[in-house]
């Protein structure tokens, strides 16, 4: 899905595209409130992996596992409790982690069976952090700074799938020369 990314008056992002990264809108939250690009991070059944998979690299208490989430995405996502809590209930429910209090904290480490359950979704997790990856390289340029760029930027891309959409070969070199000449000028600024 390819749309238009641009800016509410109160600063809540409204995003409407997809390239494998990046973020797609789920809608603007709870009382109009705009959640902003984390609201769509994870897929169904990704938070659970995702929790396996940052346990493999060793034991950690939730807001540890909050802070991991945050990070990996460059600070795009930002895990609440009221995702990550209880999924860490499910994973111990279902025998893929082991809960130990220390210092008064509930320490989350990964069973054998949770071992198992990351061997078996390997590529699942794989693709989960390469499009963090992703996101990470997107975090530094979505922000106020740059609202007054996306509808423009959105205007853009929106006219170069259309024109393309209905193009020979020829055409299609001609819209790809022009959105080079565009990167190439934007880059000397």
């Amino acid at each position: 899905m390819i749309g238009i990314g641009c800016m509410s008056r109160d600063f809540d992002w409204i995003f409407d595209w997809d390239f494998g990264f990046g973020p797609r809108r789920r809608g603007r939250g709870r009382a109009g409130r705009g959640q902003g690009p984390r609201r769509a991070f994870f897929r169904q059944g990704e938070v659970r992996l995702a929790l396996l998979s940052l346990l493999d690299d060793g034991p950690a208490h939730g807001y540890e596992l909050m802070k991991r989430l945050e990070e990996r995405s460059g600070g795009l996502y930002q895990a609440s409790a009221g995702t990550v809590y209880p999924v860490l209930q499910q994973l111990e429910d279902e025998g893929l982690v082991r809960v130990q209090e220390e210092d008064g904290k509930k320490v989350y480490q990964l069973t054998d069976a949770g071992r198992e359950e990351i061997l078996l979704h390997e590529e699942s997790i794989a693709r989960i952090w390469k499009r963090a990856g992703g996101w990470k390289e997107w975090s530094g340029t979505v922000g106020p700074e740059s609202a007054e760029i996306w509808s423009a930027w959105g205007r853009l891309t929106k006219t170069a799938f259309k024109a393309a959409a209905r193009s020979d070969e020829e055409r299609i070199e001609r819209i790809r020369e022009v959105l080079d000449r565009a990167r190439k000028d934007l880059e000397q600024i």
